[in-house]
């Protein structure tokens, strides 16, 4: 048992330090628009649309690293993502056009990301714990992401300023290749496959025949295209109404900061109430923020209370979520059914961050882009309220298809 337990406690604290270097890293890309966007003749729409691109390709290519975790353990995916993630910051940093930006910062970064970050990470932690202690260590983990847009966002700001764009992206990728030996240590021990365990095929037709995990992707789509339209486009929105663009860095670190509490405890309510309802009040919630945010009078003052508030909203819709799928379906697919649910998150981070660039450049602002996310806030809420987290009953299905 104290074997299992330090096992259990080693993987967490790996786990969450590859996390904090990967979302630290990519909450940090939001400051590069304006520079690179300025220095290269580009509208905002080429960056917005390699980042969009990011997400996509992150969330198609989830599902498939959650599976090979899920089947061989998460310390090689983990290891090849911090790869895939380096590769792709030299790239971006060395750039010029706008393919350049789509292949590096869009096809490498976003595979690089879906082999380091929650889906496998989490699926592995889920694994690791018992049943009860699960979305408390999920939130502990996710909390790790946090610090790391946190701690990491100052440190980009610095680079950025003392060497230039493209030299700091450098910097960031040395950084990102830690990864790779982080991830070699993560021995993550797969589920032993028993005789009552579904295969991978009978496991994707079960979720696809369950309502409640169609309203989960559903609702995560609206989290993805809130919070990366937001990580990307908050700091030029910021700049466009007059405020120096320190005020988006430290708006973004205090939403990095807030969100260690908001996801901390987030998976420790998820082990006390019911999660599809917490997740319902989340959204509101998030909802009711960005509209006080965007439709009362803008100041630093009143950009860094909505850093703060959305910041302890901002990932804890994670633990959350992926506990919603270990407590329907098992944990034994838990990385790949999570890496699909992801993948809708992917979507609406796609459709948040394009969008946002594509009616800039149309309109010279973001007006609509912000109408959508409240909207969208009520949308997911009522999603979430007909989701139940009860398991599944596969001995009553397996009889009836018998």
């Amino acid at each position: 048992m104290d074997a299992l337990r330090r096992h259990s406690l080693l993987l967490i604290l790996l786990g969450s330090l590859v996390i904090s270097l990967a979302m630290g890293l990519r909450h940090g890309f939001g400051l590069f628009l304006e520079p690179m966007s300025s220095e290269l003749g580009w509208g905002r729409e080429v960056f917005a649309f390699a980042l969009a691109l990011q997400n996509l390709v992150w969330g198609f290519a989830q599902p498939f690293t959650g599976a090979l975790a899920d089947r061989f353990g998460a310390a090689r995916v983990v290891a090849v993502g911090g790869i895939l993630y380096a590769l792709g910051l030299l790239f971006m940093g060395l750039s010029e056009s706008a393919l350049g930006m789509s292949l590096s910062a869009g096809l490498l970064i976003g595979l690089g990301l879906s082999g380091t970050t929650f889906s496998v990470i989490l699926g592995a932690v889920g694994r690791a714990v018992a049943p009860e202690k699960r979305s408390m260590a999920m939130g502990i983990v996710s909390a790790a992401g946090s610090f790391g847009q946190f701690a990491m966002l100052p440190g980009t700001l610095g680079l950025l300023g003392w060497l230039g764009w493209s030299v700091a992206l450098l910097a960031m990728g040395a950084l990102a290749a830690m990864m790779v030996p982080l991830g070699a240590m993560l021995k993550d021990r797969p589920s032993a496959r028993q005789a009552t365990d579904l295969s991978l095929h009978a496991a994707l037709d079960e979720a696809a025949g369950h309502r409640g995990f169609w309203l989960l992707c559903l609702g995560f789509f609206v989290c993805g295209f809130q919070v990366v339209f937001i990580g990307v486009h908050l700091p030029g929105y910021l700049f466009d109404n007059g405020l120096a663009v320190q005020v988006g860095s430290t708006t973004l670190a205090l939403v990095g900061l807030f969100n260690i509490f908001g996801t901390y405890t987030a998976g420790w309510l998820g082990g006390i109430y019911s999660k599809p309802r917490l997740l319902s009040w989340l959204y509101l919630t998030r909802g009711a923020v960005i509209a006080a945010f965007v439709f009362l009078p803008l100041s630093p003052a009143s950009a860094y209370l909505f850093g703060i508030a959305i910041g302890l909203l901002w990932l804890s819709t994670v633990p959350l979520t992926n506990g919603i799928v270990a407590s329907v379906f098992g944990v034994r697919h838990l990385s790949m059914l999570g890496g699909i649910v992801f993948l809708f998150h992917q979507v609406g981070s796609f459709t948040g961050v394009w969008l946002g660039g594509k009616l800039y450049d149309l309109h010279g602002d973001y007006d609509v882009v912000w109408k959508l996310a409240i909207l969208l806030s009520v949308a997911a809420a009522l999603l979430h309220w007909f989701i139940s987290e009860a398991p599944i009953k596969r001995a009553a299905i397996q009889e009836a298809q018998a």
